[in-house]
């Protein structure tokens, strides 16, 4: 998910840019050798996921997995996302660099809020597949649905209700996009509980 350059106003994308400031100041600080090499993966896979487009009717979606990050990785969500975004500009031109800021607020803000309202279930141990299931289908329903809602937030604040049908596509957009990151998040909580229990409990 991404927006583009030229679509929000000036003052919505200074503020974002400092809202990110401050969301990648706090992650940073929580980077440490245990948190860097699953830090360093999800960035990879963010990067990788965002170039690999689904046709969708007359348009395209991919993956996002914001929720999944958020709830392995906490605020590292936002230098992790950060980092994605900017490369993919770089390299393909998605989004911008002059939005890079208010992109990666509404990836990682609502990455931050699942790490604190769904990582309780799955401190419960033994942790049942059934919780695991669970957790992975929050994740990617507060994820896809909080960055939709401040992309629609940052959309509006532009240009108000001029902005109405774009925000109305932008939502509908977003539906195979939240099917498919629930089947993937869910499908990755269970396997990680099994295959790499450690990641579950950074």
């Amino acid at each position: 998910m991404h927006l583009a350059e030229g679509v929000l106003g000036f003052p919505t994308l200074i503020t974002a840019a400092a809202c990110t400031a401050v969301g990648v100041t706090i992650g940073m600080r929580r980077l440490t050798t245990r948190t860097l090499p699953i830090a360093a993966l999800f960035a990879a896979v963010f990067f990788l996921i965002g170039t690999i487009h689904i046709p969708v009717g007359l348009g395209s979606v991919h993956l996002v997995l914001n929720g999944l990050i958020g709830l392995l990785l906490g605020w590292l969500a936002f230098p992790v996302i950060l980092i994605a975004l900017s490369l993919q500009a770089l390299l393909f031109s998605f989004g911008g660099f002059f939005v890079l800021g208010a992109n990666t607020l509404l990836l990682a803000a609502p990455a931050v809020l699942v790490h604190y309202t769904v990582r309780p279930l799955l401190k419960t141990q033994p942790t049942s597949s059934n919780r695991q299931l669970l957790a992975g289908s929050m994740a990617a329903t507060i994820g896809i649905g909080g960055a939709t809602l401040i992309a629609a937030l940052m959309l509006w604040s532009t240009g108000q209700d001029a902005f109405n049908g774009l925000i109305g596509v932008l939502a509908a957009a977003q539906l195979p996009v939240w099917l498919i990151d629930t089947a993937v998040s869910a499908l990755v909580v269970t396997m990680l509980a099994r295959a790499l229990p450690e990641a579950l409990s950074l």
